[in-house]
């Protein structure tokens, strides 16, 4: 019972969230997915690894499917998005934690830059939307 209300919880939010918190989302996702491919490899669970660092690449496919390649900052995005999906192959391939730490870093950034946006477009909104 307590799952099932936690699940409604959870589609609330994503139906309810902005586009850039949809965003802060998919890094946190992202992030969860790689922290337990990480605790799998330390397990010798190569099952829960698979599933895991495969979840991970889907959420950097969609970040990359969902870029506005009009603004030359999205275009460098690009890049790094196929170079962290090139190294989730790598850590999937050869059971690499290290690469995985690396992917987490990158990951990682993003998502606290992303935070940052997020923050500055709230008090921008909240300044405008004071004055009116």
């Amino acid at each position: 019972m307590l799952q099932n209300h936690y699940e409604k919880y959870q589609q609330n939010a994503v139906l309810t969230s902005s586009p850039g918190e949809l965003t802060l989302m998919l890094y946190n996702g992202c992030l969860k997915f790689i922290h337990v491919a990480k605790k799998a490899i330390e397990d010798k669970d190569i099952e829960t690894k698979h599933i895991n660092i495969s979840k991970a690449q889907n959420i950097i496919t969609e970040l990359i499917v969902t870029l506005n390649l009009d603004y030359s900052i999205a275009k460098e995005m690009r890049r790094l998005y196929d170079y962290i999906n090139r190294r989730l192959i790598d850590a999937n391939l050869k059971n690499d934690i290290s690469i995985l730490n690396e992917v987490e870093e990158l990951v990682t950034d993003f998502r606290d830059t992303w935070k940052e946006v997020i923050a500055i477009n709230r008090k921008k909104q909240f300044r405008t939307s004071g004055q009116a």
